[in-house]
């Protein structure tokens, strides 16, 4: 299947983004309409999620999800089956 071009691309999408943008727009008043609120690590990636947005690089998608993921960690240890929250199952 051929990619589509920036024109085909921009039409197709372009009243999904405009909702999208819309929703974020929202929820962001929601947020700010609360009043104050001390820092907060999770408003400062969405910050940082808008920004890559912003810039003119590439790979956006592959960029805002690195502002929302974890760093890697090589000790991590795949969990086990029968494992919930480093515990395992209890029986009742």
């Amino acid at each position: 299947m051929k990619p589509l071009t920036s024109a085909e691309a921009l039409e197709r999408h372009f009243l999904e983004v405009r909702c999208k943008l819309l929703d974020l727009a929202a929820i962001l008043d929601r947020i700010h309409r609360g009043g104050s609120l001390p820092a907060d690590a999770r408003l400062d990636r969405i910050r940082q999620g808008i920004n890559v947005l912003l810039d003119s690089e590439a790979a956006k998608a592959e960029r805002v999800q690195q502002v929302f993921s974890l760093a890697y960690d090589p000790k991590w240890q795949r969990p086990r089956p029968g494992q919930h929250n480093g515990k395992a199952k209890q029986g009742r």
